[in-house]
């Protein structure tokens, strides 16, 4: 996969440098900002790759990109209860679900039993 016709972990790479020199040449970003923007980044690539790859995994990217952004807010002086932080979390969770649902399938064949009814006998 490509993204502007780079590798993605090349632009991860740039960026993690160009946010470190800005930090060392005055941008206020504590470390923790720093990982937490690079953490969000990561799990962006991570929800792309999913999707372009088609591995099924987009929902699980998906929550975890919604985590990601939760605790890049929280860095930079969110102020929200872990109550608050976990009905989000169960907000974001819900409307995968009912959004995806139907879209997974398991990587594994179907069963026989999963093909056929075993209340409905063959007339």
């Amino acid at each position: 996969m490509r993204i502007f016709g780079r590798e993605p972990v090349y632009l991860l790479a740039f960026v993690a440098i160009v946010l470190k020199l800005s930090a060392a040449y005055g941008l206020d970003v504590t470390t923790e900002q720093q990982g937490a923007v690079m953490a969000v980044l990561s799990l962006a690539v991570a929800l792309a790759t999913a999707v372009v790859l088609r591995t099924g995994a987009a929902a699980a990217a998906i929550v975890n990109l919604a985590q990601g952004v939760l605790a890049l807010f929280l860095a930079f002086g969110l102020h929200m209860a872990a109550e608050e932080q976990a009905l989000w979390m169960m907000a974001v969770e819900g409307a995968v679900a009912l959004v995806l649902r139907r879209e997974v399938t398991a990587p594994v064949p179907a069963l026989a039993i999963e093909q056929r009814s075993p209340i409905k006998t063959g007339s």
